[in-house]
């Protein structure tokens, strides 16, 4: 036992707190009342994260625990739920949140183990639900940060980072980015993809409201009638505080991603149309065959 013990320390330590990753709480739980209170630590098993889990793999170590902390039975269903949130990490809205985000869903071999602390939770929650609202989503409640350790009751993961990101690395709207990668991974958290060209905007509150002309061009969708597209007004979530430099050129085609939360027409993704770019060729035939799982973050 001290020999393990000795190991998870060194570990710890050489990881920067990567290795100290964590469990979930139950809903309708009390604060230390746990998923892991219901299951011996014998019936969880140590296996290789493999290559695909691409939310976690390279993290800093090289096998976890399943089930995992959020009860995925299988290695099919981990890829499947936490393929979801790697657009999230891409956005770098947080410097730990691949860290939170694999405490969870790939925790490390310990033979004991340890939770994200309650302020981790707090300060990826802060800085990513702004990004996740601004794509129809809201921060889930199988995160809900109450139900974590405080750093200062319980040993527990606490912030690797202590500054934000710089401002001028997430100074323009996350809808905009023009990322090709980007547009693929944001498409499975859209209803729909199409041609347009852009007539007006206009801000509204916090947001900006996008009028775009009657000629469209549908490429991509899912379970729509085309009734609802013929007077399409789009919204650009939190647009009135960001930059989208795509929406102030008016002559342009664009490729542009929406996804219909309760009445609007959420722009989840913008990108100017170039039919003379083989790379841009290449995205829109992915586009048409590409096959999407249900995104983890409703």
């Amino acid at each position: 036992m001290q020999a393990l013990l000795a190991r998870a320390m060194k570990e710890m330590f050489l990881l920067a707190s990567l290795a100290l990753l964590s469990r979930v709480p139950s809903t309708g739980s009390t604060d230390y009342e746990y998923v892991w209170v219901a299951r011996t630590y014998e019936q969880n098993r140590c296996t290789e994260i493999p290559k695909d889990l691409g939310l976690c793999h390279g993290i800093g170590y090289t096998q976890m625990l399943l089930p995992n902390l959020l009860e995925h039975e299988s290695m099919a269903e981990v890829k499947q739920q936490a393929g979801s949130w790697v657009p999230l990490v891409h956005r770098r809205c947080h410097a730990d949140t691949q860290v939170f985000l694999c405490s969870l869903f790939a925790p490390v071999c310990l033979d004991k183990p340890v939770h994200p602390c309650q302020q981790l939770c707090e300060s990826v929650r802060d800085a990513c639900s702004p990004i996740m609202e601004a794509f129809g989503f809201i921060w889930p409640e199988m995160f809900n940060c109450s139900k974590f350790p405080r750093e200062e009751k319980e040993m527990c993961i606490t912030k690797n980072h202590t500054r934000n990101l710089e401002v001028s690395e997430r100074m323009s709207c996350p809808q905009c980015d023009t990322g090709m990668d980007f547009i693929l991974q944001n498409m499975c958290a859209s209803d729909f993809a199409m041609k347009v060209k852009i007539k007006k905007t206009k801000t509204e509150s916090a947001d900006k409201k996008v009028t775009i002309q009657k000629r469209k061009k549908m490429m991509w969708k899912k379970n729509r009638s085309m009734q609802e597209f013929r007077k399409l007004v789009l919204y650009l979530k939190n647009g009135a505080y960001c930059p989208c430099p795509q929406l102030d050129n008016m002559e342009n085609h664009y490729l542009i991603m929406v996804r219909k939360v309760d009445q609007h027409y959420l722009l989840t993704g913008i990108h100017q149309w170039d039919e003379k770019s083989s790379e841009f060729q290449k995205l829109l035939d992915q586009i048409k065959t590409n096959k999407c799982f249900e995104p983890a973050f409703k």
